[in-house]
């Protein structure tokens, strides 16, 4: 049935999608390619796509976060057979119980922006407006129904192997160590399903509307076409530009111990404007900009590195020196501009001794 308030997803929006998406990925999330073209192949063979706002849900509705975890950069090596969505929803139904009713994304940013719409066609679900991130997170335990103090566990992994995980008791911080160890003994990769959730506690605990909103920044930044000024950008979505010009130094870092998987490093660029030097600390996302050594924008606001000859956002793990980009900063979501879960995603979250450097938004 379709719901009075449901966005139908066609053809011509996946470009508009992915760009979206990516723009909030941070530099992370994962490459949205693949999951763009398979899209792009259900949509060509005829079948609807549709996402619905969470008020137009029954109140007793249940939804189940679904998502890609693990080393994405490998996912277009290893593709999904399509049974990976199915086998996680399923042995989560059947631990729980609940049928599932509907599905919702567990991040918004980068690939796992796309592939749940892709999913909820699959399996027969509703696809719902809503993400558990409002933008890329590196880790389960700082996703928002973990912020907002429900847990995390039970959590089902099933990767492209065929083997499925369940953990059924843990913390957050338990559940991410226990699933990254079985990533690293599996594919690399797996489809995670969480428990249901009832509709009617969605808005407390995910952030709304993310799907609809991704579209549409994805529609105006590509509206600019190619080597937008640096105004037009900015006030074509919301943001700020940080700096146009080269990178001049990537420097990288093995994993902490205990933290695998989640390199770090950072991107120097020369501002063309000014002369200045922007440097951007970087794990699996850039999490904080310094301007001649000096922080101007931090986490949980959205740094995105674009390169100025396509537009096309630039992962952390590709970024190279010499390339000429954009530094683009997009404010965070009121989710997590809130006090009581700021902590979650701020700087020290990432080990660096930063307080939060926000772009302030007329909301």
């Amino acid at each position: 049935m379709r719901h009075a308030g449901s966005m139908r997803i066609g053809l011509s929006d996946v470009a508009s999608l992915e760009r979206g998406v990516s723009l909030l990925g941070s530099g992370g999330g994962g490459d949205t390619v693949t999951a763009a073209a398979l899209l792009r192949n259900r949509l060509t063979a005829g079948h609807p796509m549709t996402v619905i706002p969470t008020s137009e849900l029954a109140a007793d509705a249940q939804v189940v976060p679904i998502g890609v975890i693990g080393a994405t950069a490998v996912f277009a090596e290893k593709l999904p057979s399509g049974a990976e969505f199915g086998a996680a929803v399923s042995a989560m139904e059947q631990w729980t119980g609940r049928a599932a009713d509907a599905v919702v994304s567990i991040e918004v940013g980068g690939l796992n922006g796309v592939l749940p719409l892709f999913a909820a066609e699959q399996l027969g679900l509703t696809g719902v407006d809503a993400d558990l991130s409002g933008r890329g997170v590196p880790r389960l335990d700082q996703l928002s129904v973990a912020a907002a103090g429900n847990g995390l566990a039970p959590a089902v992994l099933a990767e492209p192997g065929g083997q499925v995980l369940l953990l059924a008791e843990g913390t957050p911080a338990e559940v991410e160590r226990n699933a990254r160890a079985f990533l690293a003994n599996s594919g690399g990769w797996a489809v995670l399903a969480l428990a249901p959730i009832p509709a009617r506690e969605l808005p407390a605990c995910a952030i709304l509307d993310t799907v609809s909103a991704a579209l549409s920044l994805g529609r105006r930044a590509l509206a600019l076409g190619e080597r937008p000024e640096a105004d037009e950008l900015a006030a074509a979505t919301g943001g700020q530009v940080l700096g146009l010009g080269r990178v001049v130094e990537v420097s990288r870092r093995p994993s902490e111990p205990g933290r695998t998987g989640f390199a770090r490093g950072s991107v120097t660029v020369l501002d063309h404007r000014t002369r200045s030097l922007l440097r951007l600390e970087m794990e699996n996302e850039y999490l904080l900009a310094l301007c001649d050594g000096e922080p101007v924008a931090s986490t949980p606001d959205v740094l995105a590195v674009l390169d100025r000859r396509t537009g096309v956002p630039i992962l952390c793990d590709v970024v190279r020196p010499g390339v000429e980009v954009t530094v683009l900063r997009l404010p965070a979501v009121e989710f997590w501009t809130d006090p009581r879960r700021l902590p979650v995603v701020e700087p020290r979250a990432f080990g660096i001794d930063c307080d939060p450097i926000l772009l302030e938004v007329r909301r």
